[in-house]
């Protein structure tokens, strides 16, 4: 069983900036897709960027060319750098690893972030 523990959320103004790092209890980046996700209140979660075995990263489109997907294999911990944020970034931010059966097979507890004007 992985485990992901994510941190690094927060309240910042818009056009400010974050990095979000998710732990995990095994080395899984050369093995797993590994994604991070998003909640705003009252929507759907949201796929935001992810990472795929061979380190190839994609992004949605609302956060492409602000947000960066990383990994440090040595602390087992993949990042989400978010520049430039804005009101709409708002929500929990999810780190999630392996996709199974079309989804991701573990998931972590979830970071809050708010974006204000």
């Amino acid at each position: 069983q992985v485990q992901l523990v994510e941190s690094g959320g927060g309240s910042v103004q818009t056009g400010g900036s974050l990095r979000l790092s998710c732990v995990t209890s095994e080395n899984i980046f050369s093995k797993c897709r590994m994604g991070w996700h998003r909640q705003a209140p009252g929507k759907e979660r949201e796929l935001v960027s992810s990472r795929g075995r061979l380190g190839i990263a994609s992004y949605a489109a609302s956060v492409k060319d602000r947000f960066t997907i990383s990994e440090d294999n040595a602390k087992n911990t993949l990042y989400l750098q978010m520049n430039s944020l804005k009101t709409e970034d708002t929500g929990v931010y999810y780190c999630a690893a392996c996709v199974e059966g079309g989804d991701y097979k573990y998931w972590g507890q979830g970071t809050q972030v708010t974006v204000s004007s």
